[in-house]
C-alpha cells in the first residue's frame, strides 16, 4: 500500500530518514521543513518528493504548503507531525521569555498547526479520512534532566493526540503518537560521548538506527483508517528511561 504524506522537519534527522523509507515504499511525499536549499537538494532525482519551504510555527505558511502539496498530490493520505526542538539543558530558573517561547513555538504551535491544517483536508477530500501521527518523545512520559520546555511540550502532544483521536473518529481521521528515544541523527551523535544524567554526572547512552523509527511510521501509516496505533514506544533498547534517573 502507498499512498500521499506531509512529513514535517524533514530536512534532517528523523524527518528525513522517514522521508526516504516512504518514497522507497513508493509514497509521494511532501517534505516540509524551513530550509528551502536543504530540501530542493534532498528532492532533486526523486519525482514523488515535494519540497514545502515553511515554518511550523507560522500558520499561514503552514496552511499555504499543505494546499500547494494538496494541488500536486490531489490529497492528504497521512502526516508525520515530527518537527521539534530544544534547548540549552538548564533549570527552570534560567530560561528566558525567548527560549521558552521558541520551543512552545515550534513543539506545540508547530503540531498544531499542522494538525489543523491535516484535520481539515482530510475532513473535506474524497474519500474522507486519513491519518495523523505526532511525534511525541519519550519525554512525553519521563523527563531529561534540566528540560522543562521540551518535556512540558511533549506532554502537551500526548493531549493533543487523544484530544485528534477522539474528534476524528467520525471523519476517519486516525490519530496515534510515536515517543522516541535515542534515536542516532545528526543531532545524537554527542549521546556515545556522554549526556547528562539525573544524578549530574556525564554517561554515553545507548543508541538506535533513526531507520527502525522510519519502518514503524511506515507500519503506522499503512493500517486500513478502521485500525489505529495509539500510542507506541520505540527507543534503544539498553537505555536509561524504564527506571531513569
Amino acid at each position: 500500500m502507498s499512498g500521499t504524506i506531509i512529513i514535517t522537519g524533514a530536512s534532517q534527522g528523523i524527518g528525513k530518514t522517514t522521508a526516504e523509507v516512504f518514497l522507497e515504499a513508493g509514497w509521494t511525499v511532501g517534505v516540509l521543513a524551513r530550509s528551502a536549499e536543504k530540501l530542493d537538494a534532498f528532492c532533486k532525482g526523486r519525482d514523488k518528493a515535494v519540497p514545502l519551504a515553511a515554518d511550523v510555527a507560522d500558520s499561514a505558511a503552514v496552511d499555504a504548503a499543505f494546499a500547494q502539496f494538496v494541488e500536486k498530490a490531489g490529497r492528504i493520505d497521512a502526516i508525520f507531525n515530527n518537527a521539534g526542538r530544544g534547548s540549552k539543558p538548564v533549570s527552570i530558573d534560567e530560561i528566558d521569555d525567548e527560549t521558552w517561547n521558541a520551543v512552545v513555538g515550534v513543539n506545540l504551535n508547530g503540531m498544531f498547526n499542522c494538525a489543523r491544517a491535516a484535520f481539515r483536508q482530510m475532513r473535506r477530500q474524497a474519500p474522507q479520512g486519513g491519518r495523523i501521527v505526532n511525534n511525541g518523545s519519550i519525554s512525553a512520559h519521563s523527563p531529561r534532566w534540566h528540560s522543562v520546555p521540551y518535556t512540558t511540550t511533549k506532554h502537551a502532544i500526548t493531549g493533543l493526540t487523544k484530544s485528534l483521536a477522539l474528534d476524528g473518529r467520525e471523519f476517519d481521521i486516525a490519530c496515534g503518537q510515536i515517543d522516541i528515544g535515542n534515536a542516532l541523527t545528526d543531532m545524537t551523535q554527542d549521546m556515545a560521548s556522554g549526556r547528562p544524567q539525573a544524578d549530574g554526572s556525564m554517561k554515553p547512552e545507548p543508541t538506535m538506527d533513526a531507520r527502525h523509527v522510519a519502518e514503524t511510521v511506515l507500519s503506522m501509516c499503512r493500517l486500513p483508517l478502521e485500525t489505529n496505533v495509539q500510542f507506541v514506544t520505540i527507543m534503544a533498547t539498553k537505555m536509561p528511561f524504564v527506571g531513569r534517573g
